[in-house]
């Protein structure tokens, strides 16, 4: 099972990531894509690697807006592996024309 970070921990993690906010229980992050297909490409995309991962976002899409959560669940809270995957949102966001 994968360990939780303390509050410490997650805030040196947000402080290196783009646009994170969050805690000891889930972090988050809003993207607004150009338009909605981009949007879709994201969401496509950190699909691939959560997938690879094995370890899921919960992705709300609203139109070109789209609001990423975090938490290993079966730990109860954020892990390294939430940290990973979001470091890995940025990197696909960032490649995508349009993305904050």
């Amino acid at each position: 099972m994968a360990e939780l970070l303390d509050d410490a921990a997650v805030r040196t993690a947000l402080s290196d990531l783009t646009g994170w906010t969050g805690d000891t229980t889930a972090v988050k992050r809003t993207v607004k894509a150009s338009d909605f297909p981009t949007a879709i490409r994201i969401v496509d995309d950190v699909a691939t690697i959560a997938e690879a991962s094995k370890h899921h976002p919960d992705i709300d899409i609203r139109w070109r807006t789209l609001h990423f959560t975090l938490s290993t669940h079966s730990a109860g809270g954020v892990t390294r592996k939430d940290v990973d995957l979001a470091e890995h949102i940025d990197e696909i966001v960032a490649r995508h024309a349009g993305g904050s």
